[in-house]
């Protein structure tokens, strides 16, 4: 397992859809491994496969209960509404509010291909929302309400 790179606002890789895994490989479970190493050195709850510059629908979180990895991830239910700070590992030393539902289902699969589906609600369900849109080219900053100043020392972000 290694540490990648993280891509940072402004590379294109961001701003592109990714595309679908069709089939689940070696490689994609290196992929997996090596972006849980990236988002816990970099202290982030959750890493989309386009932040480490790997255009490809995978998403890797953390929010403090274990490691989740889901390919191909749906949002299949999205309800309520909330509005809350959030930060980016591809957007440093930014935090913005970001309108976000507050409880969501999503569907996907391990990086065993098993399906997994995913009720939550709180930061994870949070941190789906914004790995999901990193699959789909979309950044906080797109979402953003407003810009926020937090003082977290050692806090990085999504």
């Amino acid at each position: 397992m290694a540490e990648l790179e993280i891509v940072t606002i402004g590379h294109p890789v961001l701003e592109t859809k990714a595309a679908e895994v069709t089939k689940i490989t070696k490689r994609t479970v290196k992929l997996v491994n090596d972006m849980l190493d990236t988002m816990y050195a970099a202290n982030g709850v959750g890493l989309a496969a386009p932040q480490v510059g790997v255009s490809e629908r995978i998403i890797v979180l953390d929010v403090g209960d274990g490691p989740i990895v889901l390919i191909n991830p749906v949002l299949t239910t999205a309800e309520g509404e909330e509005i809350d700070v959030e930060g980016c590992l591809s957007v440093p030393e930014r935090w913005v509010y970001v309108k976000r539902a507050t409880q969501v289902v999503v569907t996907g699969l391990n990086e065993k291909g098993k399906g997994v589906r995913i009720e939550a609600d709180g930061l994870l369900a949070r941190a789906l929302q914004h790995e999901i849109d990193h699959l789909d080219g979309v950044l906080m900053v797109t979402k953003m309400i407003g810009e926020a100043t937090v003082e977290v020392e050692g806090e990085e972000g999504e």
